[in-house]
């Protein structure tokens, strides 16, 4: 719990800062300097601390994420350990699904519940541009094989860039709707390395719902949101249904559930967080189950009310995305 009473229920676990991929508003054609293999927690590590955060903390719900997660050497045995934990949380992952057809039926076999996968273009020449590599057709074949393994509900997560790629929220949704995905749009938020976000170059909630109903009628969901992060909205009367993650305009700091572990072993209360809290020093230097679970609660308890990413003098985290896990 921390000081405003909200519950952390969900842990975002970040297995890697590497990725296959080099998204223009995610990090550079060159990639970033990455973490050095000693400085990563072991499969072991990672595994003693998703434990106390399951069994001593309530943690009901851990998505691994990167970087690019399917990176990660034995992901299907670290799954697996997490699926035999009691109680046993949901088990999800965001990936780009570059890799993911020909591993999905192991991944499910593992344990993995269901992933998100985040993909901002249907076209294949825009998908280059956009990530520098050609590999939409190994993303569709992964899409695919997801649905079929039973990795389900199967989300897509967009990211719409202002004159890049927001001629195609429509589209984006005609296909997930035909294909059984479950649309999410995300508000580019300021997490680049080059620090380069413009608050005024960002297609907002607004936007995206304008252009969402030149061709579709939205109507809003009756399911309740709880701590979700997306608003949702039923596609022509339904049953799919598009959401929207209003990071920056409508911000949903007073629900947060989540609470984020770096491929380092740093623990953030938030995604926007400029502080962090060492867990990989204590445990390295022996601390009991007891005494992590401790500092983590102590860590917790501190997280602020919100962001603050609408304030005066915000301050971008220094990590950026790939760093932090999503």
């Amino acid at each position: 719990m921390d000081g405003f009473g909200r519950i952390a229920t969900d842990l975002r676990v970040s297995l890697t800062d590497r990725c296959n991929l080099r998204c223009t508003y995610c990090m550079p054609a060159a990639g970033l300097d990455w973490m050095p293999g000693s400085q990563m927690l072991s499969d072991a590590e990672l595994g003693r601390l998703i434990r106390i955060a399951v069994e001593d903390l309530g943690v009901t719900d851990v998505r691994f994420t990167g970087g690019e997660p399917t990176l990660r050497k034995g992901l299907e045995e670290l799954i697996a350990s997490v699926a035999a934990l009691s109680p046993r949380p949901r088990i999800s992952m965001t990936t780009n699904a570059v890799g993911l057809a020909r591993r999905a039926d192991a991944l499910r076999a593992a344990g993995l519940d269901r992933v998100n996968v985040s993909l901002d273009t249907v076209r294949r020449e825009r998908y280059a541009e956009l990530t520098r590599r050609d590999r939409l057709p190994d993303v569709l074949d992964g899409l695919a094989a997801a649905r079929a393994a039973g990795l389900t509900p199967v989300k897509v997560n967009a990211v719409l860039l202002r004159g890049v790629n927001d001629d195609e929220a429509a589209d984006l949704l005609r296909f997930c709707v035909e294909h059984g995905y479950a649309l999410r749009f995300i508000e580019q938020m300021p997490l680049d390395p080059q620090h380069g976000w413009d608050r005024s170059e960002m297609v907002t909630a607004a936007e995206i719902l304008e252009l969402l109903g030149a061709e579709f009628a939205l109507t809003p969901s009756p399911s309740a949101r709880g701590a979700a992060p997306a608003e949702r909205w039923l596609v022509d009367g339904g049953p799919a249904d598009v959401g929207v993650i209003a990071s920056v305009t409508r911000p949903f700091c007073g629900d947060c559930d989540r609470t984020r572990l770096t491929a380092d072993g740093a623990l953030r209360s938030c995604l926007f967080s400029t502080t962090e809290t060492d867990l990989r020093g204590p445990l390295r230097a022996g601390a009991a189950d007891a005494e992590i679970a401790d500092r983590w609660r102590a860590a917790m308890w501190g997280k602020l009310a919100g962001h603050g990413i609408n304030n005066t003098g915000f301050a971008q985290p220094d990590r950026p995305m790939s760093a932090i896990g999503g």
